[in-house]
């Protein structure tokens, strides 16, 4: 009788989260380690889904209500700007067994993060993470102030059996962009006066080709214009989801 109730209870959590997703857009694509989900929560809020493995990315309550989603394998922070890194959400997904990756700043906001700077790499849940510079060389809070000053935030890449997929966090198109190899997939932040303009996402796309590019925490910027921007380079597809 237990075990029915037990699985009676699992049945309708799944359910639950099934309806919950539906109010979201997702996209799957096909790796060598299985079926890749992402699923566009919106803002710089992600979700990536490999097997029973679940990956969050700067989870953010006002995007989702997190008590009806999966716990957390993996998250990873971006930075700890409040529209990256939520407590409440963090509390609603994590258990003893959850890796949260971030930044030192973000060490500096919230317990039990393990720290990676810009430059380095690790394999966790079997995951490889690179962490990629993050940070504004135009766009300032004031006079030599940046909004994003160096070393502050992470980009990461992520190999998923055979496809990498770089999500860039809050950053302009840097020159560090230009030595990223082989991106099937780029979330590129197009939100001013915070990062990056639609020419300069398109100068980032084109300094390393990857083969789908997503404008994601994109404010009130016009999405029309990285589509019409990058229409001329058909090696790199533009995806326009509901990340505003």
């Amino acid at each position: 009788m237990m075990k029915l109730l037990a699985l009676a209870f699992v049945l309708v959590l799944i359910s639950a989260f099934a309806a919950t997703a539906q109010k979201y857009e997702t996209d799957v694509f096909e790796t060598s380690a299985g079926s890749l989900k992402i699923t566009f929560l919106g803002h710089a809020s992600l979700i990536f889904t490999l097997g029973e493995k679940t990956i969050y990315v700067d989870p953010v309550s006002q995007w989702a209500d997190f008590s009806q989603f999966p716990k957390a394998d993996l998250i990873l922070l971006t930075h700890e700007h409040s529209d990256h890194l939520d407590l409440k959400a963090l509390d609603l997904l994590r258990t003893d067994k959850t890796v949260l990756v971030g930044s030192e700043a973000c060490a500096k906001e919230v317990n039990g993060i393990k720290v990676m700077r810009n430059g380095e790499a690790q394999t966790i849940q079997g995951i490889s993470i690179e962490a990629a510079p993050a940070y504004n060389i135009v766009h300032m809070r004031s006079p030599g102030q940046p909004f994003h000053p160096k070393g502050s935030g992470n980009g990461y890449v992520l190999t998923f059996g055979d496809k990498r997929v770089y999500v860039a966090g809050d950053t302009e198109n840097i020159p560090e962009m230009a030595q990223l190899k082989h991106i099937d997939i780029a979330f590129l932040p197009m939100n001013l006066p915070y990062t990056m303009t639609p020419e300069m996402v398109a100068d980032a796309a084109r300094s390393f080709r990857p083969k789908i590019l997503y404008p994601y925490h994109y404010g009130n910027t016009d999405t029309a214009k990285i589509v019409d921007l990058l229409k001329g380079d058909k090696e790199i597809e533009v995806r326009i989801r509901k990340l505003s």
